[in-house]
């Protein structure tokens, strides 16, 4: 393995003198222009109850570097006496149409207040941009049309955060969860409530939205989703959700996720106390690997290959304002782009890489059971298996919080006609070096990177982590 790798990182948000501090990055790539929108909550303190406006920085992705543009708010994003929060962008391919979607929150009143007295005071909102986020519409309130009266049974409830998803059927997918009331005035106090994962769901391209049945058996709270294709041609809805359980809770849906089939421990995926918020990304899988096992798929015939490809490890170590990236060979090419031709201008590696029809997972999330502390990036080539979890790349040594991923596929122009792609991965998380909070980072790197630094020893699940067996129901999360 060598000297430990970390990938070069960009700081895009930092906590100001003032005291104004930037939580829960979401990220969102646009391949058609190779756009990468990364959003935050500008808070007035690092308290939730002091959120105030979402804010945005758009970065390009120009040969072997990002160039972003200065922040900005979104001063359409909000309702008059909300505070806009939990920032969850969904792109539709088909239109162009990038929706994000948002929790706005009367006043300062907190989630613990909501879920301990049942007074719901969060509602449904989205903005949406139809030229990659230069411009964004009027704020629409969707929490009547298409929550309704179910409202009256959750005690609260917020969107993702980090990104919702777009399925080959054109269904958008936005991922959720809410306390949903289980009994009022039960024991001398106010309200039972438990918390689970759903999502919300739209089937004619954000002109109108469902939502789906709740992950039924754990407690669940935020969380992310994966389309996943596997070997026999299947495909099913993978959620990976926080839980206050010691470990990651992972649900299937086989309908898109109009309904999710029993949750179950992820004892390889760790939560620190009260948990924390985690990312998934899917992309297609190398063709050269061996099948005999999840854990040796990777490590086989295809890191023998990528031995003889260094070009595609961006291993030099640029400075840690560096927005520059080791992937080489630029490329022009001509893509749909909402319905229109457009020029893309993403970089591009030369690449063994040919790709067959199941889904690899990544996942990044803090990788200390007792605190929040060393992002960390875990793989998965068969996500339904739950012990399918690599050991983690430690991406950023420190205090670290809140992630969100994006997948990159780069084409090189002398495999162009053949459609080969490199694969890249882009993350924007909260970091610092006392506090998680003082910054939101965003490196890259591809997956020879992340093949080349997962430890290849795998180790069992801590066996400390018992609390699944005592804990049940009310779970608030703390941002």
């Amino acid at each position: 393995m060598g000297s430990r790798h970390f990938p070069a990182r960009t700081v895009l948000f930092e906590r100001e003198p003032s005291g104004v501090t930037y939580r829960v990055p979401a990220l969102l790539y646009i391949p058609c222009m190779a756009k990468l929108l990364a959003f935050a909550e500008e808070r007035l303190s690092i308290d939730d109850a002091h959120a105030n406006l979402l804010v945005l920085r758009r970065g390009t992705f120009l040969r072997n570097y990002v160039e972003w543009e200065d922040m900005r708010a979104l001063e359409t994003a909000t309702l008059k006496h909300h505070r806009s929060m939990n920032p969850c962008p969904v792109y539709d391919e088909f239109t162009g149409i990038v929706f994000l979607f948002f929790t706005a929150v009367l006043g300062k009143t907190s989630e613990a207040y909501q879920i301990i007295t049942g007074q719901n005071v969060a509602r449904l909102c989205y903005v949406s941009s139809s030229d990659q986020g230069r411009s964004w519409s009027k704020v629409t309130d969707l929490t009547q049309q298409v929550i309704g009266r179910s409202i009256t049974d959750w005690a609260t409830f917020a969107l993702g955060p980090g990104h919702g998803i777009q399925l080959k059927s054109g269904r958008l997918l936005v991922p959720a969860y809410t306390y949903h009331i289980d009994c009022k005035e039960c024991f001398g106090k106010l309200c039972k409530t438990t918390p689970h994962s759903f999502t919300f769901y739209s089937d004619d391209h954000g002109q109108r939205w469902r939502f789906g049945e709740f992950i039924p058996n754990l407690p669940t709270v935020e969380c992310q989703m994966v389309s996943v294709d596997e070997e026999d041609g299947s495909n099913v809805l993978y959620c990976n959700a926080r839980s206050p359980l010691g470990f990651r809770v992972q649900a299937l849906s086989t309908d898109d996720g109009a309904v999710f089939h029993l949750g179950q421990l992820v004892q390889r995926l760790v939560e620190p106390p009260h948990g924390c918020h985690g990312s998934i990304i899917g992309f297609p899988a190398p063709l050269f690997y061996a099948p005999s096992s999840p854990y040796s798929r990777w490590t086989m015939s295809l890191g023998s290959q990528l031995q003889d490809h260094q070009q595609l490890a961006g291993s030099k170590e640029p400075s840690p304002s560096s927005s520059h990236y080791e992937i080489h060979d630029s490329m022009s090419s001509a893509v749909s782009c909402g319905g229109q031709e457009q020029p893309e201008p993403g970089a591009a590696s030369k690449s063994i890489f040919l790709f067959q029809t199941p889904t690899w997972v990544l996942y990044s999330h803090p990788t200390s059971s007792r605190s929040r502390i060393n992002m960390g990036v875990y793989l998965s080539t068969f996500p339904r298996d739950a012990d399918s979890w690599t050991e983690p790349w430690v991406i950023y040594e420190g205090p670290s919080a809140y992630s969100d991923l994006a997948y990159i596929e780069l084409t090189y122009s002398e495999f162009s006609a053949t459609g080969i792609p490199a694969i890249a991965f882009a993350c924007l998380y909260e970091n610092g070096t006392r506090s998680p909070y003082e910054q939101i980072s965003f490196s890259m790197f591809t997956l020879y990177d992340v093949i080349q630094n997962i430890p290849l020893k795998a180790t069992s699940p801590d066996p400390k982590h018992h609390l699944y067996k005592k804990k049940r129901g009310r779970s608030c999360v703390t941002s």
